[in-house]
């Protein structure tokens, strides 16, 4: 009885250390992006500013769209981490591949932004394929987690099991975003035009895949039953 309050402890001080870990590599990543506007030059004489951001709208666009998906996942992979309570080699493991795609993705994104400025290369370079693949690698590896702790449910928190997170529907986010990310990569390569406006599908995927109502209240109400 008296060992168990100090390994309880020591595992709470890994995951937050974990968590801490997870939060600031997200943060350096995402500041990152801002970079290769940087090294954009000031408008010179006779030209305006609003000249400048039309030559570069690639890449503004580029960097505030990842700016966003990643802030946006960012958010589902905290809301899985907070609702452990110890983790495994399989979620260390899969949790430092996320990492991985997520410290590259400024660099396929600012490959991306320029790709995209210049519409007369088309997008047959490939760039367009691995910026949109690393985001689709980046769903999967996020579900990957969330799939691999259904089947440890003693790694969650016991709150976290009644999250609405677990639900089918929920459960299809990350292939679902995956192989639509992963069109959106193939179709840039024949037709960038097009593929330009393809993103916007995301506003009603999130709708259709984010749980529902009725489901939430469900859990909700469970939650203060069991409080």
């Amino acid at each position: 009885m008296g060992e168990a309050a100090p390994r309880a402890a020591n595992r709470t001080r890994a995951v937050d250390r974990l968590i801490n870990f997870t939060d600031a590599v997200v943060a350096v990543a995402i500041t990152v992006l801002v970079l290769p506007l940087v090294d954009i030059a000031a408008p010179g004489a006779g030209e305006s500013v609003w000249g400048v951001l039309a030559d570069h709208s690639g890449q503004v666009i580029a960097f505030l769209f990842t700016f966003y998906v990643v802030a946006i996942m960012w958010q589902a992979h905290n809301r899985i981490l907070n609702g452990i309570r110890d983790y495994n080699g399989a979620i260390f493991w899969l949790n430092t591949s996320w990492l991985v795609a997520i410290v590259l993705l400024p660099w396929f994104s600012a490959m991306y932004g320029e790709t995209s400025a210049a519409e007369a290369t088309g997008g047959a370079d490939g760039v367009g394929l691995l910026y949109w693949g690393a985001l689709a690698v980046i769903s999967l590896l996020g579900s990957g987690i969330a799939w691999h702790l259904q089947r440890a449910p003693h790694l969650l928190t016991r709150e976290a099991g009644r999250d609405p997170a677990a639900s089918r529907r929920a459960t299809l986010r990350g292939p679902v975003f995956a192989a639509y990310f992963m069109a959106i990569g193939v179709v840039f390569e024949f037709a960038p035009q097009v593929a330009t406006w393809l993103p916007l599908g995301i506003i009603p995927l999130s709708i259709w895949l984010r749980p529902a109502r009725d489901e939430r209240e469900a859990v909700d109400g469970t939650t203060e039953e069991g409080t």
